[in-house]
């Protein structure tokens, strides 16, 4: 129910999935009534893998988080959490409000153990042709070098659950890649991981700046929620213009539009590359279950996307795989509260 757009885009995305991965079932939750009547205008209402759970609530883009957490008990939002909470679905998808998604799921989940905070991650493309996972993208916008640690961990562990890397690189996003650059809290949060690369725990790159992102330095990219946010969303909107602009282009005139007809199996494979769409949903890393993250403007395309995350992530066990080797990796005590004297 969830995003821009509701069940006139969540519905399709979920037939094609369904349709494309013939072991996947789906619990589409929120107004039955909405979401029947969705599923017989595509043709899909008697679909034997998907089933429809009934909430009478919705979650709006602007309730207040406490609203969200404490009046609508029977929101579409919390219903799909609590199905992954009682062991009847391996992970959730929304496209909806993301401080209420993200407050109901540590009120329903809770964190993991040595976690004070979740943490979005999702992926962006580089010129390596893999991909580079990058964290927070707009949880926490005021973040304590503990957390900026705490989210390289839990980075570290999806990559290695995702993409089978051992031990990948991880890199934190300052305004140069020298020591001396950047603020306090990025200074201390890089004496934390350098500690860490030098006892074996992670493999810390050390600092790097936003064109490494798409170079492919590093495996990770850490940052604050605030600095994550505004990138996700620059990178968004510079690769749509690009895309307008080389449309436009290529219809300028004959000559153009043959050099498109020549170049068309080039242009469509960069095109595809790079649409923000098949990056859409991010892992809020550190709740005890899998939550998926989708963009509220997402169109079916994209919201697709983000259900193959959920689907890839369950598939990959990486729940269980975050539980073991945050449990070893994460500070504990004394450790865990110490502060670099330069954040004092």
């Amino acid at each position: 129910m969830g995003g821009d757009h509701g069940p006139s885009v969540t519905i399709p995305a979920a037939i094609s999935f369904v349709t494309s991965e013939p072991e996947a079932e789906l619990i589409l939750v929120g107004l039955e009534d909405v979401i029947r009547a969705e599923l017989k205008k595509h043709h899909a209402e008697a679909h034997p893998r998907l089933s429809v759970q009934h909430a009478s609530e919705q979650v709006t883009m602007d309730d207040p988080l406490e609203v969200a957490l404490r009046r609508k008990k029977d929101s579409s939002m919390r219903v799909a959490i609590e199905q992954v909470k009682d062991g009847k679905a391996q992970a959730c998808v929304s496209a909806g409000n993301t401080g209420a998604l993200m407050a109901v799921s540590r009120y329903v989940l809770k964190t993991m153990a040595g976690v004070d905070r979740p943490a979005i991650c999702s992926i962006l493309p580089n010129q390596k042709d893999g991909p580079t996972y990058m964290l927070d993208l707009g949880a926490n916008v005021d973040c304590e070098p503990h957390h900026l640690h705490q989210f390289a961990i839990m980075g570290s562990v999806l990559v290695t659950a995702m993409e089978g890397i051992p031990r990948p690189t991880i890199g934190l996003l300052n305004v140069g890649t020298e020591d001396i650059k950047g603020n306090d809290v990025v200074k201390a949060t890089a004496k934390l991981l350098q500690a860490d690369h030098e006892r074996g725990a992670l493999n810390y790159h050390g600092n790097v700046e936003g064109n490494d992102i798409f170079k492919g330095t590093v495996d990770i990219v850490v940052c604050d929620g605030f600095v994550g946010n505004v990138t996700l969303k620059a990178v968004e909107g510079l690769g749509r213009m690009i895309g307008n602009m080389l449309r436009t282009e290529f219809k300028r005139n004959i000559f153009t539009m043959l050099g498109a007809l020549i170049g068309g199996g080039a242009l469509k494979a960069m095109r595809n590359k790079l649409n923000p769409s098949r990056y859409n949903g991010g892992s809020l890393l550190g709740l005890r279950g899998l939550v998926i993250k989708s963009h509220g403007g997402a169109d079916a395309y994209s919201f697709e996307w983000a259900i193959r995350r959920a689907h890839s992530a369950a598939k990959n066990d990486v729940l269980a795989h975050l539980s073991s080797m945050i449990a070893d990796l994460m500070p504990r005590g004394a450790e865990a509260s110490v502060v670099p004297d330069s954040t004092i």
